[in-house]
């Protein structure tokens, strides 16, 4: 006679075994299917991005013109708030203090609106069509079409463009050979500014938002009319006799709030004040740490984009167990010459200190290297 065993303990293991299997099953299917032998974590990052680099090359010079007119009402915005709240003040503590900081104000003003502006409407370089390169490193793949030294397609522009640097949404341009020195002045300019009207802003903003500004009022003036007092129940009693405050035990009046007709006029005040000191600390933030990184690239005599090759290209010899050199680094005091373009008598105070649209020197297509000639020439010569 047979017997039957229930082996029901074994049934969640069975089960458990079962769908595991499938599992590792359907993982390795999706595995051989995707499987890249060159496959790594910067491979996934790229593919994960996609999304984002898709917009920004389909939507980024359709949002352009919405960024520059942003960058133009702010910029009028902290304008008018320091000629409204912060003139005043200072002309009621210093009318000469009130005018030296006007004049460096408007002078700091001036280079931002002048370089915001040439950065904008100044072409970053692109490489002639239909004529002949002399010097070509390689071909676009996008245009079809031969690439001279430090030339990169844009995809928001859909071209080549010179020594490109990036594409900024903020001029609505690429950052260029042409344009390249605007953009970096503007940034340095603006949180150069931004710093010039927190230090002297500081004591608006400490007066207005801790002191108050004087908005609240104290009554040191006896009450006129019938003063009453409060028995225990919280009734109102009469006094019949006009008593001094401290014979009754009864108080100035004594608070915070604003004067009624005031109550406007102060709150707006106060909400610029807050406006100025988000956006400045903002902008000094943003613009001063982009400008001090911009200013090592700049000393090192590349462009960010030339950072990443640069850095992928060191690593890569040093693997070789060779030396990656920059072949356009001649030195950090030629490298701002050149990028500043001070050279062929041009001076400090006249092209970097005020505003100038002198361009920049050569043609964008053919460069200098520190194998070449011009490297050997002294630094009160005329090259490049």
């Amino acid at each position: 006679m047979s017997r039957i065993r229930w082996r029901l303990r074994e049934i969640p293991r069975r089960l458990y075994d079962n769908l595991r299997f499938k599992y590792d099953y359907t993982l390795l299917c999706i595995q051989s299917l995707m499987y890249n032998h060159h496959l790594n974590g910067s491979y996934v990052s790229d593919i994960c991005m996609e999304p984002i680099f898709w917009f920004v090359d389909n939507f980024t010079h359709l949002l352009g013109p919405f960024f520059v007119i942003g960058v133009a009402c702010l910029t009028s915005a902290v304008v008018f708030i320091s000629y409204w709240i912060g003139l005043p003040y200072w002309w009621a503590k210093s009318h000469e203090a009130t005018v030296i900081l006007v004049i460096v104000g408007n002078w700091l003003l001036l280079n931002v609106v002048f370089h915001y502006y040439m950065a904008v409407v100044t072409p970053p370089g692109h490489p002639p069509e239909g004529e002949l390169i002399v010097e070509a490193v390689s071909i676009c793949k996008k245009c079809i079409a031969p690439k001279p030294p430090r030339t990169h397609h844009c995809s928001v522009c859909n071209r080549c463009i010179l020594s490109m640097d990036h594409h900024c949404p903020w001029l609505n341009n690429c950052v260029g050979f042409g344009n390249h020195r605007y953009f970096f002045l503007y940034m340095v300019y603006t949180a150069v500014g931004s710093i010039f009207i927190i230090v002297f802003g500081m004591g608006i903003g400490y007066n207005s938002l801790l002191l108050g500004d004087g908005e609240g009022w104290f009554e040191t003036e006896p009450l006129e009319g019938h003063p009453v007092r409060f028995n225990i129940s919280g009734h109102a009693l009469p006094i019949t006799e006009m008593n001094e405050y401290g014979e009754d035990g009864i108080l100035p009046a004594h608070h915070e709030l604003p004067v009624p007709h005031e109550l406007s006029n102060n709150a707006a005040k106060h909400r610029a004040i807050i406006f100025m000191a988000i956006i400045n600390v903002a902008v000094v933030l943003a613009l001063g740490s982009l400008s001090i990184w911009h200013a090592k690239l700049i000393g090192r005599g590349e462009t960010s984009i030339e950072a990443y090759i640069n850095r992928a290209e060191t690593k890569r010899l040093a693997a070789l167990g060779k030396t990656y050199v920059n072949p356009y680094n001649f030195g950090k005091k030629k490298n701002w010459r050149l990028f500043l373009g001070l050279v062929r008598g041009r001076s400090w105070w006249r092209h970097v200190l005020l505003p100038s649209a002198h361009k920049p020197e050569g043609t964008g297509l053919t460069w200098h290297t520190v194998s070449t000639e011009g490297h050997l020439l002294g630094e009160d010569d005329d090259w490049p």
